[in-house]
């Protein structure tokens, strides 16, 4: 097992060192998706903002307590939902999307992995912008707390790579598993606490998709530092240990069945 995780751990550094190359190939990707429209990837954006003031108006909790951090709290789940489900969403037809490059070429996978997360990324910054602009307009403004949430940032970031290779490979080798994964990405969000809040010491069904949903650990992560000034430990802890796990699977799984990859498609 080892020596396959070594194998795939080849290929991963192989891939990043091609960094010219995949930088490229995501900045047009990003290009010609805006090519035509006036404000670009500012639409991006505006579609953020859309989005979460529609959610932040609608929803908007009377409760006082709640109400004063609400708007924050749901841009911030949103913009960290965003992300990982764009990268989830695309992460499961990578490879089938890729195939002429992987038949026709001899560039590491990894190559093709680094290239949808850094599209996710430079899409993910034009609605940083706009969660940012809410946060401010809400009355909070930064603080040394804030550091908190960028290594929580870097915590996802970091593991997002490991992400894309599981669901590629699911993708890959069970075809249906996109439907499913769509299917589950448009359901989580309701089952996460992005725009709903959750008391402590609450029981029930929303205990439970509270406790028992990653998701919520790693948005938590984020968010808590620029609300209250410091992240919860337990969270840190968990997102730690869900991130190990699933380089050391993806490593695996990438090392195994690298080969295997192309005769699937």
């Amino acid at each position: 097992m080892v020596s396959t995780i070594f194998v795939g751990l080849v290929d991963l550094v192989s891939g990043v060192r091609l960094w010219p190359v995949w930088t490229a190939l995501a900045r047009e990707d990003i290009d010609d998706q805006h090519r035509r429209t006036t404000l670009g990837p500012v639409w991006l954006t505006i579609n953020y903002l859309m989005f979460a003031g529609t959610f932040i108006f609608v929803i908007h909790p009377s409760n006082t307590e709640q109400g004063s951090i609400y708007a924050p709290y749901a841009a911030i789940g949103l913009m960290i939902w965003f992300y990982l489900m764009d990268n989830i969403n695309q992460a499961v037809t990578l490879f089938a999307r890729e195939e002429s490059y992987i038949k026709g070429t001899r560039l590491p996978l990894s190559v093709y992995i680094m290239r949808l997360g850094m599209q996710a990324l430079i899409r993910a910054v034009y609605t940083l912008t706009g969660c940012l602009a809410i946060v401010l307009i809400s009355g909070f403004f930064p603080t040394f707390g804030w550091l908190w949430s960028v290594l929580a940032i870097l915590v996802i970031l970091a593991t997002i790579p490991a992400a894309i290779i599981l669901l590629a490979m699911l993708g890959t080798f069970f075809p249906d598993s996109q439907f499913i994964i769509s299917n589950l990405m448009r359901v989580g969000m309701f089952l996460t606490p992005i725009f709903w809040i959750y008391t402590p010491g609450e029981g029930g069904a929303r205990g439970m998709l509270y406790y028992w949903n990653p998701f919520t650990y790693y948005i938590n992560l984020v968010r808590e530092p620029i609300l209250s000034g410091a992240p919860h430990i337990s969270d840190a802890m968990t997102c730690i240990a869900i991130s190990a796990f699933a380089w050391i699977l993806a490593l695996y799984l990438l090392g195994r069945l690298r080969h295997e990859v192309v005769f699937a498609l």
